[in-house]
């Protein structure tokens, strides 16, 4: 049995009751349930663990994605379903990277039907995350970035957004560690990916796995000026393990001190953090992707 949990803002849509309606004339066995408020995807995946299903899909944009992931948690090992994903928001950040269809037809059979494979799933102080964790510059533009412009633009919000934003931006004095090193630095941004875009389709992670028991680090830094946010950027494209400004390493661990409390968003859902340490769970669920996916240390 396969467990379909939708947000319930797009369950009405003409297009996805279609694709369920054909799927379940085609011979899948789909049980939808659809959520309230927030919350409902997390105690909805759980409890499709503890009845038995084999497959639970989770339909939305990336929050959804990221509160299925957390109920499935939850869960023993052993109980917890595969996870699919029907795209149904304004950035489809993970959906894309991994190459899933958008249309809602093609996604929903692709939910039921593609191969499971194992991904790690990292977790931020007691909340997991599937995709990718921001702080600071890039966490704000998405908290900031009003949904209704989200819904429509997409993506191109969040470029919008952040253009505005780059010219009043905020650096916060932090400490970063991990296993073998250490920066105090003025934090203009962290990206922590497991997997490798945010923010409506930035490539912050390029090189990233869901299957390498790593997280891709990227930190800019000590920026003074708007000449150098230029340089910053200039530096980026280039991608220096140790620059004047960006840093990028991976590690499987890290903690992370600032002097305030700074925006945080975990696959695209905000909060705010002073401190926080992050670790990664290798091999905790099965998600079903293209069996060619770029995000994999090898194809299946």
């Amino acid at each position: 049995m396969t467990r379909l949990i939708l947000n319930g803002k797009v369950a009405q849509l003409p297009a996805v009751r279609e694709a369920v309606f054909a799927r379940r004339e085609a011979g899948d066995n789909i049980e939808v349930r659809v959520t309230w408020e927030q919350g409902d995807a997390a105690c909805m995946a759980q409890q499709a663990g503890q009845e038995g299903a084999e497959r639970v899909i989770a339909g939305g944009g990336d929050g959804t994605v990221n509160e299925v992931v957390n109920g499935l948690m939850r869960l023993p090992a052993e109980q917890r379903p595969g996870l699919g994903i029907l795209p149904l928001g304004s950035a489809n950040d993970l959906a894309t990277s991994l190459g899933l269809p958008l249309n809602s037809n093609n996604a929903l059979v692709s939910a039921l039907h593609l191969p499971m494979r194992r991904i790690d799933v990292p977790r931020l102080d007691d909340w997991h995350f599937l995709n990718m964790a921001t702080c600071g510059f890039g966490a704000d533009i998405t908290s900031s970035t009003p949904k209704a412009l989200k819904r429509l633009l997409g993506g191109g919000a969040y470029s919008l957004i952040g253009a505005v934003k780059a010219w009043d931006y905020q650096l916060y004095p932090a400490v970063l560690r991990w296993e073998g090193g250490e920066r105090r630095t003025e934090a203009f941004m962290l990206a922590i990916g497991n997997g490798r875009q945010s923010g409506g389709g930035q490539a912050l992670t390029p090189q990233a796995m869901l299957d390498d028991g790593q997280l891709d680090v990227l930190l800019l830094h000590d920026i003074g000026s708007l000449s150098e946010l230029h340089a910053m950027r200039h530096e980026l494209a280039s991608r220096p393990a140790q620059g004047r400004y960006v840093d990028a390493f991976r590690t499987d661990g890290l903690t992370f001190e600032a002097e305030e409390a700074l925006p945080v968003t975990l696959d695209g859902e905000a909060l705010h953090r002073q401190s926080f340490q992050v670790a990664i769970s290798k091999d905790a669920l099965a998600l079903a992707a293209p069996p060619d996916c770029p995000l994999f240390s090898y194809s299946s």
